[in-house]
C-alpha cells in the first residue's frame, strides 16, 4: 500500500485528493492547506487527517506527496518533502527560477527519490495518440506545430502571468511531439487585465528548420485547447478538451481512435507506478526545467523585443 498526502487543496489539489482516494493500492493518509476551513471540510469528506502546517503532514511516514501550492513555494515545500524521504509530484511549472529547479532536481537525485512534474497534457489520451501518429511516419517529416490555449481569466491566478501558467503547457507539449528541445524563442505579449502578461504569442525554433507557435490568452470568453501538427504528407488536428485527433492528407480525412480518460488520473497512476517500480517518470525534473527555461526566456523576449537563445 502506497501512503500518500496532498499539500494544497485548492481547485486543482482537490482533484488530486479525489483521485488518490479512489486508486487501488493507495492510501490517502492526510491533506494540508493554509485554509483551515477548506482543509477540514475536505478531510471530513474523505476521512483523512487535516493539517494547516504541511510539515505535520510530512511527519506521517508517507511514500509520496502531491504539491499543489503557488509556484513561488514549490522549491521550499519540495525540499521539505524530500528531506522527509518522500517522493514528490509537483504541479507545473517546476519552480519560479532555474536556480530553484536545479536545487530541487539535485536534492531528489541525491536522496534517490522520484521528482515528477505535473505537465498534465502529456497524459491526455489525445496527446498519446498524436505522438503515436507522428512516430509512425503517417504525416511525414513534421515541420510546424501550433497550439491555441485560450479562455477567460481565473482570478485565483495571481503569482504568475499567462506564459508560466498556461504557455508552459504548450512549450512542453510541442517539445514532446518533436522529441527535441527548443533552441530559440521569440514572444510578443502584453497585459491588459492582469498585473503580468495576459496574452502571448510564443514562437519556438527547433533544429532542422522546425517551428512551434503557442498562442495563449485570458481574454477569450470560451475555453479552447487545440494543437495543429503539419507534416509534409498531412496535417493532424488535436483537441485536448474533446480528446479527439483528426488526420487530413491528400486523399482522406480520418478520425483516430482515442481511448478517452481523465488525464490527471493517468498522471497520478504513472507517478505511483514510478514509485513502485523505480522507473523514471515521463516528465522528470529535467523536462520540467526545460519548459520553465523556455517560458522564462519567452518572458525575457517580449520584455526586450529580442530573440532569446536557449542555453
Amino acid at each position: 500500500m502506497i501512503r500518500v498526502g496532498v499539500i494544497g487543496v485548492g481547485a486543482m489539489g482537490q482533484h488530486h485528493v479525489r483521485i488518490y482516494n479512489e486508486m487501488e493500492g493507495v492510501e490517502l493518509v492526510s491533506i494540508s492547506d493554509v485554509d483551515q476551513k477548506r482543509v477540514e471540510e475536505l478531510a471530513d469528506q474523505y476521512g483523512v487527517k487535516a493539517f494547516t502546517d504541511y510539515n505535520k503532514l510530512l511527519e506521517e511516514d508517507l511514500d509520496a506527496v502531491s504539491i499543489v501550492v503557488p509556484t513561488t513555494l514549490h522549491k521550499k515545500v519540495t525540499l521539505d518533502a524530500i528531506n522527509s524521504n518522500t517522493n514528490v509530484l509537483v504541479e507545473k511549472p517546476i519552480a519560479d527560477t532555474l536556480e530553484n529547479a536545479d536545487i530541487m532536481i539535485e536534492a531528489a537525485e541525491k536522496a534517490g527519490l522520484t521528482l515528477m512534474i505535473g505537465h498534465i497534457e502529456r497524459f491526455n489520451p489525445a496527446t498519446s495518440k498524436m505522438k503515436e501518429i507522428i512516430e509512425s511516419g503517417l504525416l511525414g517529416k513534421i515541420v510546424s506545430i501550433s497550439t491555441r490555449r485560450v479562455g477567460p481569466y481565473n482570478p485565483r491566478i495571481r503569482d504568475v502571468g499567462i506564459i508560466l501558467d498556461l504557455g508552459v503547457h504548450d512549450i512542453d507539449a510541442i517539445s514532446y511531439m518533436y522529441a527535441s528541445n527548443v533552441s530559440e524563442v521569440y514572444a510578443i505579449a502584453g497585459k491588459d487585465i492582469h498585473s503580468q502578461e495576459d496574452h502571448a504569442s510564443i514562437m519556438l525554433r527547433f533544429g532542422d528548420d522546425r517551428a512551434g507557435l503557442a498562442s495563449t490568452n485570458w481574454l477569450t470568453p470560451h475555453k479552447v485547447r487545440q494543437m495543429e501538427v503539419i507534416g509534409v504528407h498531412g496535417v493532424g488536428y488535436l483537441d485536448y478538451i474533446d480528446q479527439t485527433v483528426t488526420i487530413h492528407d491528400a486523399k482522406w480525412v480520418r478520425n483516430a481512435k482515442v481511448e478517452k480518460g481523465e488525464p490527471l488520473e493517468k498522471e497520478l497512476e504513472h507517478f505511483i507506478d514510478c514509485i513502485r517500480t523505480g522507473k523514471k517518470p515521463i516528465v522528470s525534473g529535467v523536462e520540467g526545467k526545460h519548459a520553465l527555461n523556455v517560458a522564462l526566456a519567452a518572458i525575457e523576449s517580449y520584455k526586450t523585443n529580442k530573440i532569446v537563445n536557449i542555453k
